[in-house]
């Protein structure tokens, strides 16, 4: 069986948390053996939760909040 990337992208939480059926599972593996965009959104996915899990907290440098709006007010078009 083969599987299209927008199937695997709709796969990927459930291949992380272990409860995709086991045909389906073998599918997506064989498809990210040699998908390098599936592996990469994988391990960024898997990255994600790791993050958001730890439960440290960082202190963000003086002025990142005000560097961050002023450049998403560039990047993003007035409404």
């Amino acid at each position: 069986m083969v599987i299209e990337c927008k199937h695997v992208w709709n796969y990927i939480s459930e291949y992380l948390d272990g409860t995709l059926p086991e045909e389906t599972r073998d599918t997506v593996q064989r498809h990210l053996e040699h998908c390098e965009i599936c592996s990469a959104i994988l391990d960024s996915t898997r990255n994600i939760i790791i993050l958001t899990a730890d439960d440290r907290v960082f202190e963000l440098p003086v002025g990142f909040s005000e560097r961050l709006h002023a450049r998403i007010d560039l990047e993003l078009p007035s409404t």
